[in-house]
């Protein structure tokens, strides 16, 4: 079910807070073994997914709809970030952080490029008698 940009603004940013305070209430529990510090790493990537959305649904609300988010500054700042909280937690998490947000990032641009992408033309040749 969608929502409008200004409900899923405040729903992501909302969940933004609620995770980061998670990890940080958690910080021992996350760098005690090696799994979890991966784990603190997966959940610090859920914050720059997150971070991401409210940030393209604040612009889009302010900018109009057909505003896209840039690598350079919205996803370098979400993704820097995203690391630091995650850089709050353990050492490791920030590495892993960043390999699951590339991940992540590449996916949602595929999925982006396959949903909004214009339709191509198709392309006709024509030949000379």
């Amino acid at each position: 079910m969608a929502v409008s940009l200004g409900t899923s603004c405040f729903l992501s940013s909302t969940l933004t807070v609620l995770l980061f305070a998670g990890m940080q209430m958690a910080r021992n529990l996350l760098g005690s073994t090696e799994y979890l510090t991966i784990f603190g790493g997966f959940l610090g990537s859920c914050i720059f997914i997150l971070l991401l959305t409210s940030c393209s649904n604040f612009e889009m609300l302010v900018f109009g709809k057909n505003f896209q988010a840039q690598f350079l500054p919205e996803v370098a700042i979400c993704l820097f970030l995203a690391m630091f909280a995650s850089g709050l937690v353990h050492r490791v998490c920030v590495t892993t952080c960043f390999i699951f947000s590339v991940v992540a990032l590449y996916f949602i641009n595929r999925i982006s490029m396959t949903v909004y992408a214009p339709p191509s033309a198709p392309v006709t040749s024509k030949k000379r008698k």
